[in-house]
């Protein structure tokens, strides 16, 4: 099952509604996964700074791991965001490593911020407060796991570059494979979802020099399976389908938005929608909106 949404900001005016826009279509799929869910939002940056987006056990008090650092944290239930210097950055990871070695680092990225948890989508959308969350764009995951475990780590989006993030609903059959490839390429997996070897495999691409849309389009030669992906980066958002695209999936675009959905409900309450164009992502087809376009 699992389910996904996507939105993707055209008009300014809407970007402070963006996280309870994606909250309502998030809350909307939890009966295609029930048992956890994750979301990531693009928002405001400083420059010459990155933000890691922190994970630790429930009661973890991030105020004083970010006063111990000397850095500006914002906690958000078992999450927190740590905005430091981007030349601090590998300090700060290490001094995270060796002082507070139950937290992980789950995401970075000069605007994205990163959260997930077990849990019902709508209760997880809460527990995070999306709903007042601002931003260009924003990607969301809800999660039935019927290949491994219900846990955090397991949860979606899964994100293995800067300001790079995945969503996924289907399989892959050589993921095996290609964990192994990326592995000798440097890339460093923590989980055995395969979802998460479809994200660093368009680390990878884009590592070596491929935008967004040409590591999609990559991804059909060297992934084989079912899928359907939903892709954010630092200003763009891309979908693609597989070439037999059994998976759920629908799109609409107005002059303010591009959003997506493993159904159309999800997208129903969206502004204008009776007035967008909506369609079926095509098979073997990269769409993709960029805002530095």
């Amino acid at each position: 099952m699992c389910g996904i949404v996507g939105l993707f900001i055209k008009d300014p005016k809407l970007e402070p509604q963006l996280g309870a826009l994606l909250a309502e279509m998030l809350d909307i799929m939890c009966d295609r996964g029930p048992d956890s869910a994750g979301f990531a939002v693009y928002g405001s940056g400083k420059d010459g700074t990155v933000k890691l987006t922190l994970r630790g056990p429930a009661g973890t008090d991030f105020a004083a791991i970010g006063t111990a650092l000397g850095h500006e944290v914002t906690p958000r239930d078992t999450h927190a965001v740590l905005t430091v210097p981007a030349a601090a950055e590998a300090d700060v990871r290490a001094a995270l490593k060796s002082r507070f070695p139950a937290i992980d680092v789950i995401s970075t990225g000069a605007r994205m911020e990163l959260y997930k948890e077990i849990g019902l989508p709508a209760d997880v959308a809460k527990r995070f407060k999306l709903e007042t969350m601002s931003g260009t764009h924003a990607i969301g995951h809800t999660r039935m796991a019927t290949e491994s475990a219900v846990t955090t780590d397991g949860a979606h989006p899964f994100s293995t570059g800067s300001d790079q993030c995945l969503v996924h609903n289907g399989s892959l059959s050589n993921h095996a494979g290609l964990r192994r490839r990326l592995e000798r390429e440097g890339l460093t997996l923590t989980t055995e979802n395969d979802s998460e070897v479809a994200a660093a495999y368009l680390t990878y691409r884009m590592r070596e020099g491929d935008t967004l849309g040409e590591a999609l389009e990559h991804s059909l030669g060297d992934l084989d399976g079912f899928y359907t992906f939903v892709v954010g980066t630092e200003s763009g958002f891309g979908v693609l389908r597989d070439p037999i695209a059994c998976k759920p999936a629908v799109m609409a675009e107005t002059d303010q938005y591009v959003a997506f959905g493993s159904e159309y409900r999800a997208l129903a309450g969206l502004p204008g929608i009776e007035n967008a164009r909506v369609f079926e992502p095509e098979p073997a087809k990269v769409y993709f909106w960029d805002r530095a376009a």
